[in-house]
């Protein structure tokens, strides 16, 4: 009999933790011993790397790192040098280790330890921060400069959308920077998830200023496509 791929592992994991009311403690079973994770892709997200080399990113705070499409910001003029990034549902680092070599004093939490574990284990002399943290219930005083939230709020039911994303928007600090990566599927093409694809409506829960809003086509599959979507907080 084939094994299971490791969508169909995650999928199932992810309908036991719903049925026992338990929405996020699937991701403590996927990621539990060296267990292959599907999203995983070896490396830091390229919508991501992309994003940071088209804004010229810089968090060192050397530098006036364009974090709004046309016009320079330099988050640090009454702060001290060097700017603060969280990486929300962080997984096994990759996004977290290329955004602190982009100079951001970084913090990245995930809900389930064995993924803290694992991304520790495979950057040992990392300057990140790794957190074990619920997005459902994160620590009050969280203010970053920039916040990465790369396809974690689709990874959660839709019912738990709107508290997913007001709390993302929450750690978004004065003059910061949120960017969004996700899913977006036509609506007439149903899957069971996870992911749970968000919708351009989904993006205004988010409640901050919109830079830029696009859908990035999937090639090949005419019926996905991935938003990108870059917020600002008026400072």
């Amino acid at each position: 009999m084939e094994a299971p791929s490791p969508g169909d592992r995650a999928r199932r994991l992810a309908a036991e933790a719903l049925a026992a009311d338990d929405p996020t403690g699937w991701f403590e079973r996927l990621y539990r011993g060296d267990q292959t994770v599907p999203w995983h892709q070896g490396g830091p997200d390229p919508f991501l790397v992309r994003w940071a080399a088209d804004r010229n990113l810089d968090g060192s705070g050397n530098s006036a790192g364009r974090l709004t499409a046309g016009e320079e910001v330099r988050f640090a003029r009454s702060r001290p040098a060097g700017l603060t990034a969280l990486v929300i549902g962080a997984g096994l680092g990759d996004d977290a280790e290329f955004v602190a070599g982009l100079g951001f004093d970084t913090v990245a939490f995930d809900v389930a330890p064995s993924a803290v574990e694992r991304a520790r284990r495979r950057f040992p002399d990392s300057t990140v921060r790794y957190e074990v943290a619920d997005l459902l219930d994160l620590p009050a005083d969280w203010r970053f400069d920039l916040v990465v939230e790369n396809f974690t709020v689709q990874s959660l039911p839709v019912g738990l959308r709107e508290r997913a994303i007001a709390a993302v928007a929450a750690t978004v600090a004065p003059g910061g920077t949120l960017i969004v990566h996700a899913t977006y599927r036509d609506p007439a093409v149903e899957r069971p998830g996870p992911p749970w694809p968000l919708t351009r409506s989904d993006l205004e829960l988010f409640a901050l200023e919109p830079v830029t809003v696009t859908q990035i086509p999937e090639p090949g599959h005419p019926e996905l496509a991935t938003w990108q979507a870059e917020f600002t907080r008026p400072g």
